[in-house]
């Protein structure tokens, strides 16, 4: 194995590395109000608004009930709202609120700053590099939840 071409194991032991190393930063970085279950549903809701409480659940991988808590103590500090539903008042939405949307701002900025004192230490050809090969992974990432995302909803219907 040449270093120009690593094997997806090799990296895939360094990714693993780094984001546990992102984990530390970001940690460091947070004055976070909520637990890391509750900051994945409001990176749900972000992106999702107006989803339902089952679909979130199954999002999450829980129970409705667990994830009716979480989504009780996120609209407890302001962060989620339940609107009712358009077609059925006995629906619920989830949205974000605008408390949450600037938390997730502050958040992403601390978190973004942690990260520039790391890369600042780092040669700026080394620098392209990590943001062309990142670049890359979100896509193939992306590509591949999405394709999750359909054959769910194919098994689904």
């Amino acid at each position: 194995m040449s270093p120009s071409s690593p094997e997806p194991d090799q990296v895939a032991r360094v990714t693993s590395e780094a984001a546990e190393l992102l984990g530390v930063l970001w940690g460091r970085a947070s004055t976070t109000p909520v637990s890391a279950s509750q900051l994945r549903v409001l990176f749900i809701l972000e992106h999702h608004e107006g989803i339902n409480l089952r679909t979130l659940a199954e999002t999450l991988g829980s129970s409705p009930s667990s994830t009716s808590r979480l989504c009780d103590r996120l609209q407890a500090v302001g962060f989620v709202e339940r609107r009712s539903a358009a077609g059925s008042r006995r629906e619920l939405e989830l949205y974000l609120s605008h408390r949450g949307r600037s938390f997730l701002t502050v958040l992403r900025r601390r978190r973004e700053s942690a990260l520039e004192s790391v890369l600042e230490q780092m040669p700026a050809a080394r620098r392209a590099e990590l943001l062309h090969g990142l670049e890359a992974f979100c896509l193939a990432a992306a590509d591949q939840i999405h394709e999750s995302d359909g054959a769910a909803d194919a098994r689904s219907a």
